[in-house]
């Protein structure tokens, strides 16, 4: 019988870790990020609660296969190590994962891009398993996307392949993005720009949103029917995303695209609008893409990289 492995997902928030074995997550943790003030003070916060989480589960590290790391940056899945990080955990390209992972547990490593990680629980165990091409777009904090192509996760020579989804320019007169260019996909629609937008937005003072402690999505989605500004900012966020899910489109030439992210709370609206978008003006000939929502909203990425633990050839 496999031996289960443990999972890390490296969010912005909160930091996730899981027992994985096979196609489920047979125990969960968290702890919070901190991600502004780096990674390297939060490991032994990890450790702690690793071994926290076998002791719950009368797990030993010599039952367990490995672990597996899924990270918000660009990710060298040969070497072990996180090449480019945006924003959060800024010194992690500094960290031997490797090393802390061999000292810490005496395990072997993993590491993923996050989004691949997801794409992966996705592939493997979800609603993309019986696809040989498939994309998953992830609508959160930012807006990332990874891509299976003939059966091969898409990584590229520099780990850059498929997931920049956030960061098509689709509008060359936009603001600013983090990554230094303007009008990415992050900068028009998602979780860390849309506040800013709102404010600077005719009509803020009146709308219901000016009211609101934090303006997210779920503020926004909310009041869409009722406010003329949130209707709008829904209205163009739903076009954003449905611009960047044709690029995916055009750029991988998947047979389904799955969404996933926190923003997906508002699915019933975000589904069918861009399904109806794509149906409309991406250039598929030979059919319609499917767009669904994902199978596992919150621990796809853990299913992901519990599976690389013990599918190296991935």
């Amino acid at each position: 019988m496999s031996k289960p492995a443990l999972a890390i997902d490296l969010g912005g928030t909160k930091i996730k870790i899981g027992l994985v074995k096979g196609h489920a997550v047979i125990a969960t943790t968290s702890i919070d990020a901190h991600s502004a003030n780096g990674l390297r003070e939060r490991l032994p916060y990890i450790k702690d609660a690793i071994t926290t989480l076998l002791d719950q589960q009368n797990i030993s590290l010599h039952d367990v296969e490995g672990l597996g790391m899924s990270v918000p940056g660009i990710v060298d899945s040969k070497q072990k190590r996180i090449l480019s990080i945006d924003k959060k955990f800024g010194d992690a390209p500094e960290i031997d994962f490797e090393q802390w992972c061999k000292e810490a547990f005496g395990l072997k490593l993993s590491m993923e891009n996050d989004a691949r990680s997801a794409l992966i629980g996705e592939w493997k165990f979800g609603k993309a398993k019986n696809y040989e091409n498939a994309v998953l777009m992830t609508l959160g904090t930012g807006v990332g996307s990874s891509a299976v192509i003939e059966g091969k996760l898409l990584r590229g020579k520099h780990f850059t392949a498929g997931i920049l989804g956030g960061h098509f320019i689709i509008n060359y007169k936009g603001s600013q993005c983090n990554c230094g260019n303007k009008g990415c996909v992050e900068t028009e629609a998602s979780t860390w720009s849309i506040a800013a937008k709102a404010r600077n937005s005719k009509g803020f003072s009146e709308s219901k949103l000016s009211g609101e402690a934090t303006i997210d999505f779920e503020s926004i989605f909310r009041y869409a029917e009722n406010d003329l500004l949130a209707k709008q900012l829904r209205d163009e966020s739903l076009n954003v995303w449905s611009a960047c899910a044709i690029n995916l489109i055009h750029a991988y030439d998947p047979e389904i695209v799955l969404l996933t992210g926190g923003i997906m709370a508002s699915s019933d609206k975000i589904i069918p609008y861009i399904q109806q978008q794509t149906d409309a003006h991406a250039w598929t000939p030979w059919g319609k893409v499917k767009i669904e929502a994902a199978s596992f909203l919150s621990t796809a990425a853990l299913l992901g990289a519990g599976y690389l633990v013990t599918n190296d050839k991935y």
